[in-house]
């Protein structure tokens, strides 16, 4: 909070873990996580498909000392706790 003070305008940071999961590393995360099966089926990549996408939050920790706290295996157990106890979403 000390950086918006600090600074005139509007600051942008990526977060995230700075680690770039698959598919896959998510379905797998997610089954272990919540202790269900998820069924897939593995296809050919599509046309258009990003080979890679992560959040660099180089400039969060260097400006704001901001770091993940979360795994992937706590984001998956975590919204999926949130899905069943709020099956409508927000009320």
């Amino acid at each position: 909070m000390d950086k918006i003070k600090e600074t005139e305008g509007v600051g942008i940071y990526n977060l995230g873990t700075g680690v770039g999961y698959s598919v896959l590393d998510l379905v797998h995360n997610f089954e272990e996580a919540n202790s269900v099966e998820i069924p897939y089926v593995i296809v050919e990549r599509r046309p258009g498909d990003v080979a890679t996408c992560y959040a660099d939050a180089t400039k969060a920790k260097e400006e704001l000392g901001w770091t993940a706290q979360k795994t992937l295996a706590d984001m998956c157990r975590d919204s999926w706790n949130w899905q069943k106890n709020n099956p409508n979403g927000y009320e």
